[in-house]
């Protein structure tokens, strides 16, 4: 690291210790993004016709269960969040800096979600309306919502960094501790969020599939399925709101790793002789901090109006569909649609793909533009300091596209993968399920591959700063990645309404388009998001080293090689809850839908009564609130148990086994999920042949794999990076207060306290669980079943 370090001052802007110069990029772009929010959800999507009274009672059920639900979920993160935010306060001392930065963050992050999903639930229904007209139309809809939840996180996100670093301000590493209690704050509301939500729309999505798709052989999204509007439901509160949190989280942690890290910037970039009594927070320095804390927010300020541009990119004419399916009107393209679906489906598909890329693209060029113009005016053009950071910004932004492409690879139906999987299905369920594994377990080694270069490459041009800052370029561009993925589910939900309305099948066609390309731009979105948690984990487990004091983690030493096994562990027990918590909560599901089947008649000509969605969405609410209890207090109070009990040593092993394999599982669960279910709706397209398209014995066999792909890719794999981040998160939070050694006698009984409320909670849950038989189906008699079957 000699030939980086200067004797001299590296930062080149004398004004950089003025509050206004630090923060002026991101709080223009901030306020810019606010006024493109307004613009979108109004003349995108608020202004557009909703439809049919039908298609609005539809839509109404759907929204009205969506805040049901979030509202029953914010009661329960309220009492969470006031009780840690006494124990931040009664272990840190820091009531109102930290205290009320962790506050801050979490009303943040549940806003974020919260608008999401309001904007979503709007978006749906004049979606489907739009797509009577064409697909530019439904696009520009279901896109401007999309791009409400991307701006909305990345700016609500900086702002509120903003205002607590305006408040308080810092540029050394003990000043700016109390930053990582807005990254808790939105860490804990995250892995809630998207717990919950996950388990929410998953026992829906499960339980209609099943009972609908593969029992009953109904379609999709019937509306003689009871759970059809709980499944739409979902749509928005887990694959909308929990995943605004998830990126909110990522987005603010990279850059409070960034601005905590400022002085391993300075012992890279400067010469810092410590045997003179010489140290990264002497006065000398003060304006170089002054810049590396700057930096992060510049990025990601300029980098939201990269994404702004890219948003409105992303577009398409009137004729495109017709373009890729060989007519010219509305009307011949809906006969050219029902006549062959196959060929014509894959067009369409790619077409909107480059698209999307069209818009992510451009958006990261721009970012890089902007990145490199920071640099050079940071630290001087003909600087090897501006080269060396603005390669970890550029290796960033390579890393996030990089491992969205190998996600696409893995999951997209236009590519071997997934059609392998496609093509078991000709031997059966099993067939798929085998086929799905090995390919999510394959999955794995390019991001892997992606992931150690970065790290390496950063570490080596820049340093622990080098790991935050490519992690801060990744994310700059989140306000229109985000947005690509947060429109799948309103076309989706576009989808089911007009299935459920018996709209023209050609408006459907157009959702299915949309809906396809959704799943894709998903999948890579998830790909993105685990990407970025790992580096933004990396960033914040070396500020934990330095908050703690340590000067290297010992894996060798028996409590950090214990404490790294345990958290080796834990993303295979909270992946374990979160599945069997849906597989709960999807028995109750079968079990409603099958009795609204028997009773109501649903499935004959004449049914006795409409279906009762209305207690379908209350089993999902009550499942997920109940249900996210113990897999999210497992995931908060294991790193105070192994902090207090083996001391901060040891939690960063258990941090460091939790980072290593929560990546794995996590890419391979999304992964494996993502191709599942392309796989299906391969076969859905009439791929393998007209006659093994829907309702045929392959298109059941791959609909059992979706259906366990369905909570791989939507529940555990996506909660699995928060994981990893909250323990990281709330690690910095407490690390200067965690003792040094193992079995300390002065705080030893934390870790006990921790362990007995733990244990109360869970035992207490899974007592009441097994007292009120919840989540389990009446099978009657076994002895007399086994009497009838002989």
């Amino acid at each position: 690291m000699s030939s980086r370090a200067s004797n001299e001052d590296v930062g080149q802007i004398s004004e950089m210790n003025e509050l206004i110069v630090k923060i002026a990029p991101a709080l223009a772009s901030s306020l810019l993004g606010l006024l493109v929010i307004a613009y979108l959800a109004v003349f995108r999507v608020m202004k557009k016709p909703k439809g049919s009274t039908k298609m609005v009672k539809i839509a109404d059920s759907i929204k009205e269960g969506a805040k049901a639900f979030l509202h029953r979920e914010y009661i329960y993160l309220v009492g969470f969040v006031v009780i840690m935010y006494i124990v931040i306060g009664a272990i840190t001392g820091s009531w109102a800096e930290t205290g009320l930065s962790f506050l801050l963050g979490a009303a943040l992050s549940a806003f974020c979600g919260y608008c999401g999903m309001l904007i979503a639930v709007e978006a749906n229904v004049r979606t489907a309306n739009a797509a009577k007209t064409g697909l530019n139309s439904a696009l520009q809809v279901a896109f401007g919502s999309g791009g409400v939840m991307g701006l909305s996180v990345v700016c609500l996100g900086l702002l509120g960094l903003i205002v607590i670093y305006s408040i308080v301000g810092g540029n050394t590493q003990v000043d700016t501790a109390y930053m990582a209690g807005f990254g808790f704050g939105a860490s804990g509301i995250a892995l809630f969020a998207r717990v919950g939500g996950g388990i929410y729309t998953k026992a829906a999505d499960v339980g209609a599939d099943l009972v609908g798709k593969v029992e009953s052989a109904i379609p999709e999204d019937s509306p003689k399925n009871p759970a059809t509007i709980a499944d739409n439901v979902g749509d928005n509160v887990g694959d909308v709101a929990g995943m605004g949190a998830d990126l909110f989280e990522s987005f603010v942690g990279s850059i409070i790793a960034s601005v905590q890290l400022s002085e391993a910037a300075i012992r890279t970039f400067r010469v810092v002789n410590p045997r003179i009594g010489d140290e990264p927070t002497d006065a000398r320095y003060e304006s170089d901090r002054d810049h590396f804390v700057a930096l992060p927010f510049w990025i990601a300020g300029l980098g939201i109006f990269a994404a702004i541009i890219g948003i409105f990119l992303v577009r398409t004419s009137e004729d495109a569909r017709s373009e890729a399916t060989g007519g010219s009107s509305a009307h011949h393209d809906q006969h050219k649609l029902l006549a062959s679906k196959g060929q014509q489906h894959e067009d369409l598909q790619n077409q909107l793909l480059h698209i999307i890329r069209r818009g992510i693209f451009s958006a990261t060029v721009l970012s890089w533009i902007f990145s490199y113009v920071t640099c050079g005016v940071f630290f001087e053009f003909t600087s090897t300091t501006c080269y060396y950071l603005l390669g970890c910004i550029t290796i960033g932004l390579i890393a996030g596209e990089t491992i969205g492409i190998c996600t696409e690879y893995a999951t997209s139906f236009a590519y071997k993968p997934t059609i392998s999987i496609a093509k078991k299905s000709r031997i059966g369920s099993a067939g798929v399920i085998i086929q799905g594994l090995g390919i999510g377990m394959l999955s794995t080694i390019a991001p892997m591959f992606v992931v150690c270069i970065a790290v390496l490459s950063c570490y080596e041009l820049a340093g622990d700063y080098g790991i935050a800052i490519a992690a801060v370029g990744m994310l700059s561009t989140l306000g229109v990645t985000l947005a690509t993925d947060a429109f799948g589910p309103v076309a989706d939900n576009a989808g089911g309404i007009a299935e459920m309305a018996e709209l023209e099948e050609y408006v459907r066609e157009t959702t299915d388009g949309l809906d396809a390309l959704g799943n894709t731009t998903a999948a890579t979105g998830k790909g993105f998001a685990i990407g970025s948690a790992v580096l933004t984990s990396l960033a914040l487990l070396a500020a934990y080293k330095s908050d703690a004091g340590l000067e290297v983690i010992d894996i060798s030493a028996a409590e950090v090689l214990v404490a790294a096994i345990f958290g080796a562990c834990l993303p295979y027990i909270f992946a374990a809850l979160t599945m069997m918590a849906v597989g709960r909560a999807a028995s109750l599901m079968i079990e409603e839908v099958r009795r609204q089947f028997r009773e109501y008649h649903l499935l004959e000509e004449n049914p006795t009564r409409e279906p009762d969605f209305a207690a379908c969405v209350a089993i999902s609410t009550k499942a997920s609130i109940i249900e996210m209890i113990i897999p999210g207090i497992l995931a908060i109070l294991a790193p105070l148990f192994v902090g207090f009990l083996l001391g901060s040593q040891a939690l960063g092993g258990l941090l460091i086994g939790a980072l290593t394999s929560g990546f794995m599982l996590a890419v391979f669960m999304a992964n494996a999920g993502g191709a599942w279910d392309n796989a299906k709706k391969f076969i859905e397209a009439d791929r393998l042949g007209q006659d093994k398209g829907k309702g045929s014995s392959e298109h059941a066999a791959a609909v059992v794999g979706d259906t366990i792909g369905d909570p791989f890719k939507d529940t555990s794999g996506p909660a699995l990076n928060i994981l990893i981040k909250l323990m990281t998160m709330m690690s910095l939070v407490f690390a200067e207060y965690l003792p040094n050694k193992s079995y300390d006698d002065s705080q030893w009984y934390v870790a006990v306290v921790v362990a007995v409320a733990f244990m109360a909670v869970a035992f207490g849950i899974t007592y009441w669980m097994r007292k009120t038989g919840f989540g389990s189906i009446d099978y009657g008699n076994v002895n007399t079943l086994a009497r009838q079957q002989h």
